[in-house]
């Protein structure tokens, strides 16, 4: 997990550092950090309008090595794609728009596709898994959300209404083909969560015709905004879990129902700050939650189905402080 400073939209939580605080000589508010798949490079963005990549051989020492201009108002988040698809990174922008970069040679980073298609602004964008191909999640205060597909060397988009007054986070559902292993043309399920300023959570399926529809929306435990939300990224053909925060106080961990008809399960954590991020571990057992009060813990669900905090990270010493 990595962290940082800022009050609006605190980061993403990609990979704990121990003993390192990252100097980016940003001139305004971070407000996200994401690391690539190999954990070589780091990208922030920031109330500065600007991009900027970081690399690390080490795992520790970083540099700048590129700044990306393009966005006319404050960056909110920025999220990488696979790297079978090349060195791809997208941000967006309260300036309505969404951009892809793409590093054609080292260190030369150009923008590839400009998303202008939104009336309000970008606040959470997300690359579905590789499995599904090139495609691309954007949740904005225009109440919609828009999925940009790259096929035949051309960028299609899909937009659907989502949430009233605006949609503040997007997840995908990990790739699992719901058809079974055996069968050879089964197409993994193209599922969405999603968040927004209506205190609502929503579950999306893209039809077979490429049409995004309400699978389900889960149960009103928030009670403000919902300000992210994020699926646990290991497949799993019994259960489907998303955790969720909100300006309410409150995270919420969803245990998705197997069939329709089927309750919703879940449990609650209570904070003493609104919550702004929470983020997954790879192996999707252990949960990291940012909050308004400048604390990101660490949270693991116990045998009973409860969840524990591990400890904390405390931003002095940059580092899990353990609870006695």
């Amino acid at each position: 997990f990595f962290c940082c400073a800022g009050k609006r939209r605190p980061p993403s939580l990609s990979r704990l550092i121990f003993n390192m605080k990252l100097v980016t000589s940003h001139e305004d508010l971070i407000h996200d950090v994401q690391m690539d798949f190999y954990g070589r490079r780091l990208a922030t963005c920031s109330s500065d309008r600007t991009v900027k990549i970081f690399e690390s051989p080490d795992g520790y020492h970083h540099q700048q090595t590129a700044q990306l201009v393009g966005h006319n108002g404050p960056v909110w988040q920025v999220v990488w794609a696979h790297p079978k698809f090349g060195s791809i990174l997208a941000s967006c922008s309260y300036d309505r728009q969404v951009i892809v970069w793409k590093e054609l040679a080292r260190n030369n980073w150009v923008h590839i596709y400009q998303h202008r298609g939104h009336d309000g602004s970008v606040n959470a964008v997300a690359w579905s898994p590789h499995e599904l191909g090139l495609r691309l999640a954007c949740g904005s205060s225009d109440e919609t959300i828009s999925v940009l597909s790259f096929r035949g060397n051309e960028w299609e988009v899909t937009k659907f209404k989502a949430h009233k007054t605006g949609c503040n986070a997007v997840s995908w559902a990990p790739a699992v083909s719901t058809h079974g292993p055996d069968n050879a043309n089964a197409i993994a399920d193209r599922r969405l969560a999603s968040g927004g300023c209506d205190n609502l959570i929503k579950i999306w399926r893209c039809t077979g015709d490429g049409q995004w529809v309400p699978e389900l929306i889960l149960p009103a435990r928030h009670t403000d905004w919902v300000r992210d939300v994020a699926w646990s990224p290991m497949p799993k053909l019994v259960d489907s879990v998303v955790a969720t925060c909100s300006q309410d106080k409150k995270v919420v961990v969803w245990t998705l129902p197997k069939m329709a008809g089927e309750q919703c399960q879940y449990k609650e954590i209570i904070f003493s700050a609104p919550v702004w991020r929470v983020s997954w571990s790879i192996t999707g057992t252990i949960l990291a939650i940012s909050s308004g009060d400048d604390v990101v813990s660490l949270w693991k669900q116990t045998s009973s189905g409860d969840w524990e905090s591990l400890g904390h990270v405390d931003d002095g010493v940059s580092a899990v402080s353990s609870k006695h």
